[in-house]
């Protein structure tokens, strides 16, 4: 029979802290695919180039790793409400969990500032949704805050059993690698995913699963780039809704992360980030929304700068899928809403527009 995967808690039960009697609030997260992407590699000059598909979760993003464990150990402790500050994918994984827990979820994410993909499904688990007056740090310390001083419990990256649930990611890297890649890069934002990944790469090296750690590298958009600039950015500002924060909460596990495995920051533009968003979606055929691009695409610049390592196999975390923000699809390279051909109902004119000949 075949294996039914059960959820990233329950396939790593011994590398979590969890006992087998614990509540598990799943969704059937993790597990996700291991895209070998041949255009990739050519482009950036490496042996291979592995995308970790992470939108391919429940609800669309990596985030669902970090939620099922923060969201077990809330139901563990009998809390009856999460809250959680968002640009968008933690709030619909947090009220889809939320829902499947029997809690009730509170949102609170920037006015204006989340896309209506990533609303839509916040909306549509039924979470309370508070559109705050600033931005996403502003929403995260208001979150901290009440969680702090009320009974809500937060979900946010801060909360440490989110990284043990995202750390898994690496792990299954790994179990498809048989081994580390040299080098492993990731869109950065609030940090607590490269956070997570050393945790979990450190934890294969500690167990002898890989004989070295990956270099780990972190890609920032320029108007929202605070590891670049060395200190918090006030008024952030991309396209790249997803990572668009200011002041990472994971500021220190971040430079860990980078300083231990030799690795490195980045920083791309706007321009740069869609290119590649594209070059995925009609190269790779991956489909992600633009801030899951960051990562290759800072790695490309980095290659076109002649400043990437060698590395003979690399993997980059794509983190959340397409449909999270679809209207950049739309788009061609000028801004210009793109509109299917129109054609008359025959196949000849189908034809004729296509130039097929007869046979």
């Amino acid at each position: 029979m075949a294996h039914q995967w059960r959820g990233v808690i329950r396939e790593y039960l011994d590398r979590l802290p969890f006992e087998a009697s614990d509540p598990v609030v799943t969704l059937g997260e993790g597990g996700t695919p291991l895209i070998e992407a041949p255009a990739l590699a050519k482009l950036l000059g490496v042996g291979s180039v592995h995308l970790k598909f992470e939108g391919m979760n429940p609800t669309g993003s990596f985030k669902d790793r970090g939620m099922t464990t923060a969201v077990s150990k809330a139901k563990a402790k009998g809390a009856q409400a999460v809250i959680a500050a968002s640009t968008g994918n933690t709030s619909a994984s947090a009220a889809a969990y939320a829902v499947k827990a029997g809690m009730q979820s509170v949102v609170l994410v920037p006015a204006g500032k989340i896309s209506w993909g990533k609303l839509s499904q916040a909306v549509a688990h039924k979470a309370q949704i508070l559109q705050v007056k600033g931005n996403f740090d502003d929403c995260l310390r208001i979150a901290r805050d009440l969680s702090e001083n009320y009974p809500v419990f937060l979900v946010n990256s801060v909360n440490p059993d989110r990284l043990q649930g995202q750390k898994t990611a690496s792990f299954e890297v790994v179990d498809v690698l048989g081994q580390a890649p040299d080098l492993h890069a990731m869109p950065l934002g609030n940090a607590g995913n490269i956070s997570a990944y050393h945790l979990g790469y450190k934890e294969e090296l500690a167990e002898g699963r890989i004989k070295a750690m990956p270099r780990l590298f972190g890609i920032q958009a320029e108007g929202s780039a605070p590891f670049i600039k060395g200190s918090p950015v006030e008024k952030p500002e991309t396209i790249a809704t997803a990572i668009r924060i200011g002041n990472p909460a994971s500021w220190d596990l971040a430079q860990a992360a980078k300083a231990e495995t030799q690795g490195g920051f980045g920083a791309v533009s706007d321009r740069e980030i869609l290119w590649m968003h594209r070059f995925l979606s009609q190269e790779a055929g991956v489909f992600v929304e633009p801030s899951s691009a960051t990562g290759a695409a800072g790695l490309y610049k980095l290659s076109q700068q002649g400043e990437l390592p060698k590395a003979d196999t690399v993997v980059i975390t794509v983190t959340g899928h397409g449909l999270k923000d679809p209207d950049w699809a739309l788009k061609d390279q000028s801004g210009r809403k793109i509109k299917p051909k129109r054609v008359s109902a025959t196949a000849g004119a189908v034809a004729d527009l296509l130039g097929l000949e007869r046979k």
